[in-house]
């Protein structure tokens, strides 16, 4: 066992030596590799300390001794007096791992336990199995007998029965190869008990190492990698790692992998552009000149050895690596031409007058490669924009601002194109990046234009027809066309003006009218077109409002219309006021007055006129609730009061005119009728129900009347109600199928006879006819009877039907009936045989019996085929046609 000692500590030290026979563990302890024959006493090799993290190096020389004597001899401390050997020397593969014991004096002194140092066994051995790995034995088994066993982790636990051990002579082998990546270590306990099961010694750790052995190929995380490098990179710059896992030991050799870079596809500019870090996988360029534009991606297969690389002992992979150049902005987008041209049509906006085509070399449709437009000169006004097509790259020059003919006619634009990202380290832009770009405004037609629109004007309403308003012209805008405006009106709703059509004087065509529905807020509005004459013609509309001043052109009305008050009189009296179309102050104060005529009116009411204050109004609900209530800000004289002069008035309608004038200047009058309905009141002063009525013009008869006939009416409602719910009472109770007034069996329809045919005049037609009295029929000679005569006779007696028929009767009344009319002589059809009696001589008709089937006949049937497909028939049987 080696041990290796730094200020900085043992962890993440490793050991590695220059043998292949030897190699020392994680813990120090120097095993062999394979089963060794040394012919010399002895064995050197240098064992190497590391520290991963440092990659700091130190080296020892280890020579090792071959021991001629028992292991039991080198567990003594330094300084101890050897004891003598046993007459009975063990082999080299026996191990004592409980101390001898000495006496002295008859006394024994027991000693610590040894360390055993571990066994070491190789993988993936062949055998012959089971194979032995070493004995153990107890000094005390000269003794008395002993008997051997172990227990752990492949002996008595899972995975059992890997180690076994003969239990009387101490020998443990192995019984099937070992497999260091799928169990690296043992631990396992030596018992040593006597034949009685007591235990002669303490149980002994026994620690099994598998040593490793190079039987695992390194195996990449992933068969393809990729990764990405920005062209134009320096060497040394990191493009990406690849990772192999080796199962074998990695503090040997076995596990230890290396990379290297076996084959780079293209080989372009240079068949080394990359290189791997041997131990850590990171993959670096070693050579300048990536160029996306030339190589966009590169194969790069990468060989992991185990073996720390050794080719001709270790085990090798493969995984390939994709490396992609990313692209840079290395290249400055460049217009394919110096000048482009483009026309546009002035008061045109977003068109495109030219398109601008650059090339880019960078990877289309990356920030590298995407152009930004920009114009630099030429455009003070701000009239144009270059817009990128995404598709295309190309800029089109684009209308913002619409240009105008008579101040632009062409412009010259200088624009510059970038990318969407900064141009990389160490590139300038190309002075193919600028061009120019002339620009014809082309001259169109151009609507004339109002200079004043909306115009504005104040005028008295009821101006005479024909009086001049004003002018309203419009300019057209074409300075270099010589060209006439024309007008015309496009919007006159109440149909009031007339505008001159060469030179836009506006005129009226009937009588304003403020009042008017077609004026909004004291103003009218109407639109009138401006046409000029060019190609193709343009227009333009101009908006002329007209402000009208108020006249006194309207006299008041009366509100309200109705009223009612009570036909004593008392405090409840009607509030009048007066409604007019004009405004102030061709409104009130009002003046109301009484007419003279008729007299009745003075005589009977009176007018009291409300000079501001409140004033006391009914509460809702009551007889006068029909009286305004008069908000206090009303000017005095807007409102009056209308009351009875006289003590009593009659209860009825009505109508008092009343004069109301407006303070115009000049003044209007109006007489207006308002309904008053007098009426009785109670104490309270609220008209009462009968007073109502009685108001309205119906008197005490004509109330009792109505009355009467709502009572005779409802009478009769309930009697008709009654009759349906009795009528359908009787249908339920009755369980025939039919109603006997729905019974029609024995209701016989009698018919009349015709007489005879067209010559039989002098017939007697009494014969035909049924005879209507039994001396008819009884004068007549014996034996003589028309057999469709109805014959005379007692009439057989047809059974009852019961009222309310019980069911189980239905059938027996059915037979019965039945029965009776079988024997019944009178009963219709009186025979099956009907005899006809002669109907007279020489018929025009001829007879039926006359048709013959031949077809030798010299008449015409022909016409039948026009009398339709019923008659076309007898026209093929009897008019010749040919036969089947």
């Amino acid at each position: 066992m080696v041990k290796f000692s730094s200020c900085l500590g043992t962890k993440g030290t490793h050991y590695e030596t220059d043998s292949m026979d030897f190699k020392v563990g994680a813990d120090g302890t120097v095993f062999a590799t394979r089963e060794l024959q040394i012919p010399s006493g002895q064995v050197a090799f240098t064992v190497t300390a590391w520290d991963r993290q440092t990659a700091e190096r130190w080296d020892a020389v280890v020579r090792l001794l071959v021991a001629q004597t028992s292991p039991t001899s080198s567990g003594h401390k330094k300084g101890k007096k050897s004891a003598p050997l046993d007459p009975v020397q063990p082999p080299n593969d026996t191990l004592l791992p409980w101390p001898q014991h000495q006496s002295s004096n008859g006394l024994r002194r027991q000693k610590r336990d040894w360390v055993i140092p571990p066994i070491n066994v190789p993988e993936n051995s062949r055998g012959p199995f089971p194979q032995q790995l070493v004995r153990i034995r107890s000094d005390k088994d000269s003794d008395i007998p002993i008997r051997y066993s172990i227990t752990g982790v492949g002996a008595d636990q899972p995975p059992v029965e890997v180690f076994s051990i003969d239990s009387m002579s101490g020998r443990m082998y192995v019984t099937r190869p070992m497999d260091r990546e799928e169990r690296a270590s043992y631990h396992l306990r030596a018992h040593a008990v006597d034949m009685n099961g007591n235990k002669v010694e303490n149980p002994i750790d026994l620690y099994i190492y598998v040593i490793d052995m190079n039987d695992n190929r390194p195996e990449f995380l992933s068969q393809l990698y990729n990764g990405s490098v920005d062209e134009g990179s320096r060497p040394g710059t990191y493009v990406m790692t690849v990772t192999a896992s080796d199962a074998d030991d990695g503090t040997t050799a076995n596990g230890m992998v290396r990379y290297r870079i076996m084959t780079q596809t293209p080989q372009s500019p240079s068949q080394n552009m990359f290189t791997i870090n041997s131990e850590t996988g990171d993959i670096v360029t070693v050579a300048a000149g990536l160029d996306r534009e030339k190589v966009q991606q590169y194969t790069v297969i990468v060989q992991a050895t185990d073996m720390e690389g050794n080719l001709n002992y270790g085990l090798s992979n493969t995984a390939t690596a994709i490396i992609t150049v990313t692209d840079v902005n290395d290249n400055p987008p460049e217009f394919t031409a110096s000048t482009y041209a483009g026309e546009v049509p002035e008061n045109r906006v977003e068109m495109v007058v030219a398109n601008l085509t650059v090339m880019d070399r960078d990877q289309p449709h990356s920030p590298n490669w995407n152009a930004v437009y920009r114009i630099i000169s030429g455009d003070p006004s701000g009239h144009f924009s270059v817009r990128t097509d995404p598709v295309t790259n190309e800029g089109m020059v684009t209308v913002v601002k619409a240009v105008d003919y008579e101040l632009n006619r062409a412009f010259m634009l200088t624009v510059m194109v970038s990318n969407q990202a900064p141009l990389a380290s160490g590139i300038q832009m190309s002075f193919q990046s600028t061009a120019g770009v002339t620009i014809s405004v082309m001259d169109i037609n151009e609507a004339p234009y109002f200079p004043s629109n909306h115009k504005l004007i104040r005028l008295e309403e009821g101006v005479p027809t024909g009086t001049v308003l004003t002018t309203f012209s419009a300019v057209d805008p074409d300075r270099f066309m010589q060209q006439a405006v024309r007008y015309s009106k496009l919007s006159d709703p109440a149909n009031w003006l007339h505008i001159n059509a060469t030179n836009g004087q506006i005129s009226t065509a009937a009588v304003l009218d403020r009042e008017s529905l077609y004026v909004k807020n004291n103003a009218y509005e109407a639109t009138f077109l401006a046409a000029d004459n060019g190609i193709p013609p343009a227009s333009g509309t101009g908006t002329l409002q007209i402000y009208l001043i108020d006249i006194n052109d309207n006299a008041p009305e009366l509100l309200p219309k109705e009223a009612q008050i009570c036909e004593k009189p008392s405090l409840n009296t009607i509030n009048i006021t007066a409604a007019d179309a004009d405004v102030d102050p061709n409104i009130g104060p009002y003046v109301f007055e009484l007419p003279f005529v008729p007299a009745s009116v003075r005589k009977n009411w009176t007018i009291t006129r409300l000079n501001g204050g409140f004033l006391t109004t009914a509460p809702p609900g009551k007889a006068n609730c029909s009286i305004l209530e008069l908000p206090t800000s009303q000017p005095d004289g807007d409102y009056a009061q209308l009351s009875l002069r006289i003590l009593y008035l009659e209860a009825g309608v009505y109508d008092v005119p009343i004069v109301v004038t407006d303070s115009g200047n000049p003044p209007l009058s109006n007489t207006s009728i308002i309904k008053v309905k007098v009426c009785p009141c109670d104490e309270n002063g609220d008209c009462t129900t009968v007073g109502a009525v009685a108001a309205a013009g119906l008197g005490t008869g004509a109330i009792v009347a109505i009355l009467g006939c709502i009572v005779v009416l409802l009478t009769m409602v309930l009697l008709f109600v009654v009759w349906r719910r009795r009528r359908e009472k009787e249908r339920h109770t009755k369980q025939l199928l039919i109603d006997p007034e729905d019974d029609v069996r024995d209701n016989i329809l009698k018919y009349d006879e015709e007489g005879g045919g067209e010559e039989d005049q002098d017939y007697d037609l009494s014969q035909l006819q049924q005879p209507e009295a039994v001396e008819h029929v009884l004068s007549k000679a014996p034996g003589v009877r028309r057999v469709d005569e109805r014959p005379v006779g007692a009439e057989p007696q047809y059974p009852a039907r019961p009222v309310v028929p019980h069911p189980g009767d239905i059938g027996d009344f059915i037979s019965e009936g039945l029965r009776a009319a079988d024997n019944d002589p009178t009963a219709p059809p009186y025979d099956s045989l009907l005899v006809f009696d002669y109907e007279g001589s020489g018929s025009t008709a001829g007879s039926v019996s006359s048709l013959d089937s031949s077809s030798s006949g010299d008449q015409d049937y022909g016409y039948l085929n026009d009398w339709g497909p019923r008659f076309r028939k007898l026209a093929d049987m009897y008019g010749g046609g040919q036969e089947d």
